[in-house]
């Protein structure tokens, strides 16, 4: 899934480059190119499908130059996950009736490649047994930016696995440290893995008015006419989450491969390499009793000497017309920051 915006990396994610084609994960690959690398040993790239909106299609496939021409489809609007999701699924059922699917989104990083995959091939497995599996990150910390798993008992056909007792959504902080101690709470990693078969049944299920338009999208002119119609709804709400109400029918694997959701300035200079006070900064830059900043620069701006002195935890992103400041602890509030611009008419800075 490739079609994001990512308004909180502004100003060096636009609507013409958002965060999954920006190099984010602590090297210079692209997020969406690093994900497909990843995957390659089990799932090859003439088996791997990209999702992404119409604008973004000729920039995805620069980014992907092996990608088949056939294998990327490009949304004509967004529509969130659900149709996103089905449209892949009719799209592989068209050519395998009996595949099997694993869903991923372009905009994470993973510091351990062959750890994701070990975790992706118990999905799979599970995905065989259960109407739908999932990945569950470990957490480290009691973070409210997540949607938590309830882990209940073990799927017995997979070694590790566990039944799925319910989703919960983004938590308060007093209820993320009980999930967090409890020990049987995951982060939801946004992975999905299931029989085509079995996500067309679930979406004619709890979705019909999506299967309806999925069964009118035959052709170009099709897809044009009926996508942006389609309800926007997330595969979580929509899907997901009905069909876990029934007790045995989602299971989970527990993830630890070094999974980040690349959510905002904070992570990317989580994941930066950093000098001795913590700096994550452009080559030559200088510090001076500076400690724990991330600057970037981007476009024309790449080349300037940077200089900080005295200051403590900030981001500092320059690009060819912008620039931001702001404490790291902050870095959520990016998104403040692109609504003004929305509000002030400024759609050419976005």
């Amino acid at each position: 899934m490739a079609g994001g915006s990512g308004t909180r990396f502004w100003p060096a994610s636009r609507a013409h480059r958002p965060k999954q084609l920006l190099p984010l994960g602590g090297g210079t690959e692209s997020l969406l190119a690093a994900t497909v690398a990843r995957i390659a040993p089990i799932v090859p790239t003439e088996r791997t499908l990209v999702v992404t909106a119409a604008v973004l299609a000729d920039a995805t496939r620069r980014e992907l130059p092996s990608l088949p021409a056939e294998n990327l489809l490009a949304e004509p609007s967004p529509r969130n996950t659900a149709p996103c999701i089905g449209w892949a699924t009719r799209t592989i059922l068209a050519r395998d009736p009996e595949a099997i699917i694993a869903v991923l989104p372009s905009d994470q990083h993973v510091d351990d490649p062959a750890g994701l995959r070990a975790s992706m091939q118990s999905a799979l497995e599970v995905a065989k047994v259960r109407a739908l599996a999932t990945i569950g990150i470990r957490p480290t910390r009691p973070d409210t930016g997540f949607g938590y798993i309830e882990t209940g008992g073990f799927v017995p056909e997979v070694d590790g696995a566990h039944e799925v007792s319910r989703f919960v959504e983004k938590p308060d902080a007093a209820r993320a440290r009980e999930y967090l101690a409890s020990g049987r709470f995951l982060w939801n990693s946004g992975m999905f893995f299931f029989r085509a078969r079995a996500m067309d049944e679930a979406i004619r299920a709890h979705l019909p008015e999506l299967a309806r338009g999925l069964d009118a999208m035959i052709g170009d002119a099709a897809v044009r006419e009926v996508f942006p119609a389609l309800p926007s709804i997330s595969i979580d709400y929509g899907v997901v989450e009905r069909v876990g109400a029934t007790p045995g029918q989602v299971g989970v694997v527990p993830g630890d491969f070094g999974w980040s959701d690349v959510g905002s300035w904070e992570s990317a200079w989580e994941l930066a390499a950093k000098d001795d006070a913590g700096n994550a900064l452009p080559e030559g830059a200088i510090a001076v009793d500076a400690r724990r900043n991330l600057v970037r620069l981007e476009g024309s701006a790449r080349g300037k000497q940077v200089a900080l002195v005295g200051v403590e935890d900030l981001v500092v992103v320059e690009t060819d017309d912008a620039l931001l400041v702001l404490p790291r602890g902050r870095a959520q509030d990016v998104r403040a920051v692109v609504e003004a611009l929305k509000a002030k008419g400024r759609n050419d800075l976005l």
